[in-house]
């Protein structure tokens, strides 16, 4: 295989060659401050998945390493994330109350699930799909699973068992009716934790103004809320005894040593009612995971490709599934602070991973302590930065039809579940573009002034054309909207009577369809029979190869196909020779050439 192929599908090999004792050295900084705050969110978010916290752990080492060798980000940092956790959360509860060990089965079992579809997607090129889910449609769902996964934990926070509802608005109903039984101890410590993880970032970035503090630490300081509450708060339960004399909820024993290889159990019947679950997993994942990847790659002057990333995060995922973990995918916070403390490569994450093993290895011991209600501040106080209010506004403002997308996946995330809701969004915001591409924007236009450019009549002051109409059609010609069309021209044409020739410029077309092509020859036909000539300008070198290939303008006659909305205007409106055509009006140039 050639060197060149090797690293498109390894692109490790790319930076491993001439890696240097200095990349390492920035390497092993950066991944060993991610290290510190995966360990407290790896057990966090496993809790938002509804699995014992070990599970997040396992899913932080294999996923690192694989990733770090195939993916084509140097700084993206893989593996639990909160979204991917809630969407694992509400895949398992469809199955109703399951034993832990049967869960992290069925966790994994998604993992290797998810990770098949990413790995068939990428391997056939099919990145593209994720185009199809809306911005407004992901800001909908990344702001209300925040909601979902912060009032999941509310129950932690309060020291208060609450069941899990079939749907998040009934999990909330069922949590407030038992917020009478809260636990004070509960309270006290979670609160503590929250006052901490959202003063401590302030207070550090007010420190740090106007001091000379590397770009490293400045990155990691506010972002240790998190391991400073985890220590403080399993320091605080054991010296006090607090689930012993208090009642507190802790995490309890975790196991010890590194996670067991394995295929994860085949359950068929569990696997077809995942299956919802296991696309919605499979592409917001790397949706998510993209975007982060490409905002950073963007800030080095480097690039990623999206189909590689699906293989990468695909095997990640597999890799997940072997290691007893769950679906894991590429996270903005962890990433954010592996590019800003000046991670050089994925040996960054390979660092991460093996600090992430010998805290399996040596460390549980000490967590044993670690109050419920701390890791549940930490995920409240993660996931409410997902609420994006000023993106929100900004849409609503800029697009009706958006931000009407944007709050139909926000209540139908909330109201119907995770799966569903992306559904409605996608729906929705599908059937919103159809209901806008089957009205083209059509505009009658007119020379400004004495210049060669032709505006909208109703927004600038035009000169007007004698017995000439130009019409400008801003949209693709198809079936949804070729019917629309027709009808809108023969309006604009049966509100002048004078019109002997219509103009149609194409400027905005970039593709006719057979029903548009019926379309516009209609239109012809028509206008021949009432003694009005059809002419049209500015269509682009695609369009016209295949009105070339229908004929269309062979029966118009090439004089009525015009290189510019200038050049068609000032032909029908003095029928002057003009420069660059023949006798027959052909260009004289390269059709191809000149149109294109």
């Amino acid at each position: 295989m050639k060197p060149g192929a090797a690293e498109r599908w390894i692109p490790a090999l790319g930076w491993l060659r001439g890696y240097r004792p200095a990349d390492l050295a920035a390497d092993g900084l950066a991944g060993s401050i991610v290290a510190v705050l995966l360990v407290p969110q790896a057990m966090a978010y496993a809790l938002v998945a509804g699995l014992p916290p070990q599970a997040g752990l396992y899913a932080s080492i294999a996923p690192l390493v694989i990733y770090a060798l195939l993916g084509t980000s140097r700084t993206l940092a893989v593996g639990p994330v909160a979204v991917v956790s809630l969407l694992v959360a509400g895949g398992l509860a469809q199955l109703g109350s399951l034993e832990p060990a049967k869960a992290m089965g069925l966790a994994a079992l998604l993992a290797a699930a998810a990770g098949v579809v990413q790995l068939g997607m990428g391997l056939l090129r099919a990145g593209f799909l994720v185009n199809f889910i809306s911005h407004p449609v992901i800001s909908g769902f990344t702001s209300a699973a925040a909601l979902v996964i912060a009032t999941s934990q509310v129950g932690h926070l309060v020291g208060v068992q609450a069941p899990r509802g079939e749907a998040p608005w009934e999990t909330v109903y069922l949590l407030l009716s038992r917020l009478g039984e809260a636990q004070g101890v509960s309270l006290l410590v979670g609160g503590l934790a929250l006052v901490i993880l959202l003063a401590f970032p302030w207070l550090t970035r007010r420190w740090m103004t106007g001091r000379s503090v590397p770009e490293w630490l400045r990155a990691l300081l506010p972002r240790v809320a998190p391991l400073l509450v985890v220590v403080a708060g399993t320091w605080a339960a054991f010296a006090f005894q607090m689930d012993k004399r208090f009642g507190l909820a802790v995490v309890g024993s975790i196991p010890a040593g590194l996670p067991q290889l394995g295929l994860p159990p085949l359950d068929l019947g569990a696997l077809r009612s995942l299956l919802p679950t296991v696309l919605a997993i499979s592409l917001v994942g790397f949706l998510e995971s993209f975007a982060v990847a490409q905002a950073l790659a963007s800030r080095r002057r480097e690039s990623v490709d999206g189909s590689q990333e699906l293989v990468a995060l695909g095997a990640a995922n597999l890799g997940a599934a072997v290691t007893g973990g769950y679906p894991v995918t590429g996270g903005f916070s962890r990433s954010m602070v592996n590019f800003g403390a000046g991670a050089r490569s994925g040996m960054a994450s390979i660092v991460t991973a093996a600090l992430v093993a010998l805290t399996l290895l040596g460390l549980t011991p000490l967590l044993y302590h670690l109050p419920k209600a701390v890791l549940a501040a930490v995920i409240v106080v993660a996931v409410l930065q997902l609420v994006d209010l000023r993106g929100a506004r900004r849409i609503w403002a800029y697009s009706r039809s958006d931000g009407a997308a944007l709050v139909a996946t926000f209540l139908g995330v909330f109201v119907l579940g995770v799966e569903a809701g992306i559904l409605v969004g996608v729906a929705f915001a599908g059937v919103l573009h159809l209901a806008r591409s089957s009205r083209p924007h059509v505009a009658v236009v007119g020379r400004v002034g004495e210049s060669e450019h032709f505006r909208n009549v109703e927004r600038h002051e035009t000169q007007p054309a004698p017995g000439v109409l130009a019409i400008r059609i801003d949209e693709n010609l198809f079936f949804g909207n070729a019917r629309n069309l027709e009808q809108r021209v023969h309006q604009l044409v049966a509100a002048r009577p004078d019109v002997r020739k219509v103009l149609l410029i194409g400027s905005g077309i970039n593709h006719v369809d057979a029903t548009g092509l019926e379309c516009l020859e209609q239109c012809a036909e028509s206008f021949e029979a009432a003694g009005i000539e059809l002419h049209f300008a500015e269509l682009k070198g695609p369009v016209l190869d295949r009105l070339e290939r229908a004929g269309l303008p062979e029966r118009l006659g090439r004089d009525r196909i015009h290189l510019s909305s200038h050049e068609a205007m000032a032909r029908l409106g003095d029928e002057t020779p003009l420069p660059g055509r023949d006798a027959e009006g052909r260009y004289a140039e390269s059709r191809h050439g000149a149109l294109s």
